[in-house]
């Protein structure tokens, strides 16, 4: 095999010596490439070991390459010419094995947190190699990519041409929205019209089978398919496919208090796809729900209404900004800046390196710098397995406003400007494409945002109607001499 590789690699050309060699920078570095396998002999032999370490020592410091460029302003890197081969007849294990070679490779040498995988990457390589290349149809293949891109824990990484085939399939979908709660999954919301009132179904209901078959064995079934940076953003995920099925009646069996029901709901065709889901109050962006409190959800804001929001907003004793969402449009400066009084470091990236693939380097801290109007009152940020991202990345900035408190549950752990590429069979996916941290290079990726103040919903406030994680945010603001009731009130204001 050795040889068959060393004639392959003489015959693609010599590497001339350059006269301008690149080499891997130290000064700021985050991680280094893993590159020392080319110097094993016993592994490569001496010839193909040689040609491999000369390919590298004498690789140019032109920052100019054909596959690869940086995004300008970001750093995420730019995947510019690898080929989709959207006519490909399955099954086809040569083109089948590219598509694992080219995941695997770009996540060796292009993922910023390839160093928190949990995974051997190499281990995970040997075993995808064959279930991949043998794979038997389009549909398998898909789904043993799924499998392969789930292993790296990136939430921005996976088959997003593909989501049809990961389970469950089907085209029709129960006419309610599912969340995971206190570990179950849990009727969080009802559609309007005929169809949900019919379906026997009711916000609250705790679903423990679907078809005859326990909600539990259907995690465990389809886990190894659902691409996620941690457990919450992975559930999260599930509860929105959970409805999805074959068209007509499904069986379905729920807890509703002490009572055990099986339900015969009908799935219904559904052509608008899957929303993603968001946990803020309806109506528009902006309100006061007293005299004292200020209510922004993200969803729907407006970055040239932030002076707007922060004047109208005027004498509250605490503004409550709701991120269990995404933002609608990129808000971090245009409105961080108004919250703070001084110039405020939240966030620093790692970058790769184009002259050596592997090797991510420190940026400097973003800030925010103070700009008027100027909000004196406290910061309350509501976050939860929803808030992802863009999302992450803005709870990071109003969090470090002074005084600021983040109120919810961890995040869904993956944020960085992403990098696409295309994949054998006019697929395509997608990694984070840069590193986030806080200013003390304490990490994000996977982990979160971890709240301040940790809440969660319960069952029993999902029957109620209730939203606790908003309650408590007017407890943070409010204070303590604000009768719960009060704060129940104010947490359910009719929608304008």
């Amino acid at each position: 095999m050795n040889a068959v590789l060393l004639k392959w690699v003489t015959e693609l050309g010599t590497v001339r010596p350059c006269t301008s060699c690149a080499s891997l920078n130290e000064a700021d570095l985050y991680m280094r490439p893993d590159v020392k396998w080319i110097e094993n002999k016993e592994l490569l032999g001496a010839n193909l070991s040689a040609t491999l370490l000369s390919i590298y020592r004498n690789r140019s410091n032109d920052s100019r390459q054909f596959y690869i460029e940086l995004h300008k302003g970001v750093g995420n890197p730019d995947f510019k010419h690898e080929l989709s081969y959207k006519q490909l007849k399955f099954p086809d294990p040569g083109f089948q094995l590219l598509a694992l070679y080219r995941f695997w490779n770009i996540v060796e040498y292009w993922s910023p947190y390839r160093d928190i995988l949990g995974e051997d990457w190499n281990k995970v390589l040997v075993e995808f190699i064959p279930k991949i290349a043998l794979a038997k149809d389009r549909d398998e293949y898909q789904r043993e990519m799924m499998a392969l891109i789930a292993r790296m824990h990136d939430g921005h990484a996976n088959l997003w041409s593909s989501l049809k085939v990961r389970p469950p399939t089907g085209d029709c979908e129960l006419p309610v929205t599912v969340r995971f709660v206190e570990n179950q999954a849990v009727v969080f919301g009802l559609e309007t019209g005929a169809a949900a009132k019919d379906s026997g179904l009711a916000r609250g209901d705790v679903i423990t089978e679907l078809d005859g078959v326990p909600v539990s064995k259907l995690v465990e079934r389809w886990t190894p398919y659902y691409s996620s940076s941690n457990d919450a953003a992975r559930l999260r995920d599930m509860a929105m496919s959970m409805p999805r099925g074959n068209c007509g009646k499904a069986s379905v069996r729920v807890r509703r208090g002490p009572e055990d029901l099986r339900l015969k709901p009908k799935r219904l065709s559904n052509d608008t796809g899957d929303a993603f889901p968001t946990h803020d109050l309806p109506g528009e962006a902006f309100r006061m729900l007293s005299k004292d409190v200020a209510y922004l959800k993200l969803s729907a804001v407006k970055a040239a209404d932030a002076s707007h929001y922060v004047e109208a907003s005027a004498g509250a004793k605490g503004l409550i900004i709701d991120i269990r969402n995404y933002p609608s449009e990129f808000v971090v400066f245009a409105l961080g800046s108004l919250l703070v009084g001084s110039d405020t470091p939240f966030a620093r990236f790692t970058v790769g390196d184009l002259a050596t693939p592997g090797a991510f380097h420190w940026t400097e801290p973003m800030s925010l710098a103070p700009d008027k109007p100027h909000f004196t009152g406290k910061v309350v940020v509501l976050v939860d397995e929803v808030s992802q991202s863009q999302a992450e990345y803005t709870s990071m900035a109003f969090r470090a406003v002074a005084g600021a408190v983040v109120v919810g549950s961890t995040t869904a752990g993956a944020d960085g400007n992403v990098s696409q590429f295309a994949l054998p069979g006019g697929l395509s996916t997608m990694i984070s494409g840069i590193g986030v941290f806080y200013p003390d290079k304490k990490p994000t990726q996977r982990v979160g945002i971890v709240p301040d103040v940790v809440v969660r919903p319960t069952i029993a406030g999902i029957r109620a109607g209730r939203d606790e994680v908003l309650e408590e945010a007017l407890r943070q603001v409010l204070g303590s001499t604000t009768s719960s009731d009060e704060i129940q009130k104010l947490a359910r204001p009719s929608a304008p």
